[in-house]
């Protein structure tokens, strides 16, 4: 059995929930209450994910970069 390592982004919604992906896998999400909640749910998310995918079919992973955009005021994404 082949241990990996994946990336996992965690973000909090406003409602104070954890949301976490994984990049490699498209549609691998799912959230928790607290941190650890979340990264066991998508532990298993995962586990699913790796039964459905071959491995040679993963996204590749390239990182995350910080982009500055301008905010116009009256601009809304509603």
């Amino acid at each position: 059995m082949e241990k990996l390592h994946l990336p996992i982004l965690i973000e909090i919604d406003e409602d104070g929930l954890y949301i976490v992906s994984c990049p490699l896998f498209k549609g691998c999400h799912s959230w928790g209450q607290t941190i650890d909640e979340a990264m066991e749910n998508i532990r298993e998310v995962i586990e699913m994910c790796l039964e459905e995918t071959e491995m040679g079919s993963l996204n590749t992973f390239v990182g995350f970069r910080d982009l500055e955009v301008i905010q116009d005021a009256k601009a809304s994404c509603d």
